[in-house]
């Protein structure tokens, strides 16, 4: 089958879809995660060749964590299924209605957008996540995985695919595509997918944006931001920034340029080296920061690098100002988090830093569709269209008006013999 024909079964089946109702895809929903159990001692050994190739190929340590699929991810993955069960069905809602005159009602309406196309990383879970908050939301999806994973990809679509078509989900509405002709030939298919997710590299997502008339949402390099101010309570300051730096390195919403306010820093750094120590995390910094703990020199390269890795960028800045300046010059708008008392300055940081997730004393980790309560998520937008942060079941909507009359014709507004009354029902 090729990838139109693909397209093709998913446009069609996306019509059915979006009217099912909640019953049926919590059905769906459930009986993917009992699949999922017992069919788990396949879907580790299909993971244990994928990992085993990927050693054979010499992929870097973050690839190879975030490729990993084992026992816990399972665990992990069918935890956000039955999150997603729990939630409202989102699709069908009224979101406004207006009493445009008697017997002439408007209503806005919550539907999915339609099909949606999702080229994701190495990492199998993301198929889970984005399978079931597509399903959830009513929509079709084509997914490209990394082709590291390829085996682990497969046995999960064969399982999602197998157990939503056995309680009557409309085949056809999940598609997996493997290569990199077939994310090139669906970027030209704006007549049957009606949003791309590319979840990559900065210049990845430019490619995409920059090929296709399919509207791209979407976020490229995670580089997030902990900033401790002068005022802040050093020993939750040390807790913060080593979580966010190494509870899980090889994610977008993990530190990875720390900046300190001079007023503090010979108090703290000495104080984070030796956590991070512990953690065998590589810091650099600037001129600075070297004069207070030993460091490697960082270069500018460095403020515009995503690690992925055991590895932190270090600056002392002199202000609050400073910070925030910085932030909105090298960040790419994903997550950012500062560590203060003073309640004034967490203020001005949250309004004026320019990124989808703004923190005040907590890790940048929270940045997370199942952390926020959205079950999953598909990936963090870091744009600004009609979703933004992390995109769980309301960014994956859209909406359509239903209007309700009773004979009445445009005419008769037109010649004033009736008049609009514009009434806000909702």
């Amino acid at each position: 089958m090729d990838i139109k024909q693909s397209a093709t079964l998913a446009k069609n089946a996306s019509i059915k879809l979006g009217s099912c109702d909640s019953a049926l895809k919590n059905k769906a929903l459930l009986e993917i995660s009992k699949n999922l159990i017992a069919r788990k001692a396949e879907i580790i050994n299909a993971n244990k060749l994928d990992l085993e190739n990927g050693k054979k190929e010499k992929l870097s340590e973050p690839i190879l964590k975030r490729l990993n699929f084992d026992e816990n991810k399972i665990e992990d993955v069918i935890n956000g299924i039955d999150s997603l069960i729990n939630l409202n069905d989102p699709v069908g809602k009224t979101l406004a209605a207006t009493e445009l005159d008697e017997g002439l009602e408007l209503y806005k309406i919550s539907s999915p957008l339609g099909v949606i196309g999702v080229i994701f990383e190495s990492r199998p879970d993301a198929l889970v996540q984005i399978s079931t908050l597509c399903l959830k939301s009513g929509n079709s999806a084509l997914l490209k995985g990394g082709r590291e994973a390829i085996n682990t990809n497969r046995i999960l679509f064969e399982v999602i695919k197998a157990a939503t078509e056995a309680v009557g989900i409309p085949k056809g509405w999940l598609q997996l595509l493997e290569t990199r002709d077939d994310v090139n030939e669906m970027l030209k298919l704006d007549k049957y997918i009606d949003l791309v997710i590319p979840r990559g590299s900065n210049e990845f997502v430019q490619y995409i944006m920059n090929n296709s008339k399919i509207p791209v949402m979407g976020h490229a390099d995670g580089i997030c931001h902990c900033y401790v101010d002068k005022d802040a309570n050093l020993d939750m300051a040390v807790n913060i920034v080593v979580d966010s730096k190494t509870q899980y390195v090889s994610v977008c919403n993990a530190c990875e340029t720390l900046l300190v306010h001079k007023a503090i820093a010979s108090a703290f750094l000495p104080k984070l080296k030796a956590e991070m120590d512990k953690k065998n995390v590589e810091l650099i910094g600037c001129e600075n920061t070297k004069k207070i703990i030993e460091v490697k020199m960082a270069t500018e390269e460095d403020w515009k690098t995503e690690y992925l890795d055991y590895k932190l960028s270090i600056k002392i800045v002199d202000d609050l100002a400073s910070a925030i300046d910085h932030i909105n010059n090298y960040s790419s708008g994903h997550t950012e988090t500062i560590v203060t008392e003073d309640k004034a300055a967490a203020e001005q940081f949250m309004d004026l830093v320019d990124s989808s997730n703004v923190f005040l004393n907590c890790s940048t980790r929270f940045s997370d569709g199942f952390r926020y309560g959205f079950g999953a998520e598909v990936g963090i937008s870091t744009s600004k269209l009609h979703a933004r942060g992390p995109v769980g079941l309301e960014g994956l909507l859209i909406y359509k008006y239903k209007l309700f009359g009773n004979g009445h014709i445009v005419a008769d507004y037109a010649s004033k013999k009736k008049t609009f009354k514009h009434k806000k029902l909702l």
